[in-house]
């Protein structure tokens, strides 16, 4: 046993998610090639890597909306590339997706954004869903008075607590978050980081987090997995992935460049933009 990052006890080598032997391509752009990747119960885990690598497509295997080419899926004991439609669905109300644009529906009210999620998977009344979604706006910290305004009228940062609330609604056992800080200023993406840290300590589920921003994996983070060359070569604690020996972390994680920087000079790191 060990203790998470949000407080909870993680159960060392119990995978919630799996990856075995996956290859996933479009056309000739191979995403992932003999990929293998494990998500353990209770944990945060982040992927990081370059940008158009991939890193969405693995949250998107995990609940069905892309299937492997070759190898397998599993999420919570299930083969995800088996399920039908019912399958898929009932795996659907258990991993919530929290999409990188918040993907509201701009023609509803937020009560009607996250009561969406609810019509689907539950037999909730009217009331109930309303009470359920004051609760949740409670958790990511909008006042009940939110419940009434349109997408339009919120900020960056509110659009994206409502996706949050909207997501915890139905009550899953994983949330998976499609780069959560992007497009929002610096004090936004601590307010995300601290409430991503506070739904994973309350609630007590396994997330996954898609990030470019490297002091919110830092900050939210169990583990780090790091996309590269079509597979996660490199997955290990938080420390463990900073304090790499490894070029390729090294570099990624801290921002840095090797070239020549002089006449005759050998390969040196140097900070990007210098």
């Amino acid at each position: 046993m060990s203790t998470a990052a949000s407080g909870q006890t993680v159960r060392a080598g119990v995978p919630i998610i799996e990856f075995r032997g996956v290859t996933k391509a479009f056309g000739t752009n191979v995403v992932y090639k003999d990929m293998d990747l494990q998500v353990l119960r209770g944990e945060t885990l982040s992927i990081i890597g370059g940008s158009g690598k991939g890193k969405s497509v693995c949250l998107k295997m995990m609940i069905g909306l892309l299937l492997a080419d070759v190898g397998t899926v599993r999420v919570l004991d299930q083969d995800v590339d088996t399920l039908d439609d019912d399958g898929l669905r009932r795996l659907r109300r258990r991993v919530a997706y929290v999409f990188q644009g918040g993907a509201l529906f701009d023609s509803m009210t937020v009560l009607e954004n996250i009561g969406y999620a609810l019509r689907e998977h539950t037999r909730l009344g009217d009331e109930e869903i309303r009470a359920r979604a004051r609760t949740c706006l409670e958790m990511v910290a909008l006042p009940a008075d939110a419940l009434e305004m349109m997408p339009a009228n919120l900020s960056g940062g509110e659009r994206k607590r409502v996706a949050l609330a909207r997501s915890i609604a139905i009550e899953p056992e994983v949330i998976l978050y499609d780069e959560p800080t992007t497009g929002l200023d610096p004090k936004t993406i601590t307010n995300i980081g601290d409430m991503i840290m506070k739904l994973q300590r309350e609630l007590r589920v396994t997330s996954v987090v898609v990030t470019h921003d490297m002091p919110t994996a830092r900050k939210v983070s169990d583990r780090v997995a790091m996309l590269y060359d079509c597979a996660f070569p490199y997955v290990g604690t938080v420390e463990q992935i900073w304090h790499s020996s490894e070029a390729n972390v090294r570099d990624f994680v801290h921002g840095t460049l090797r070239r020549p920087v002089g006449p005759g000079a050998g390969r040196q790191e140097q900070p990007r933009g210098a």
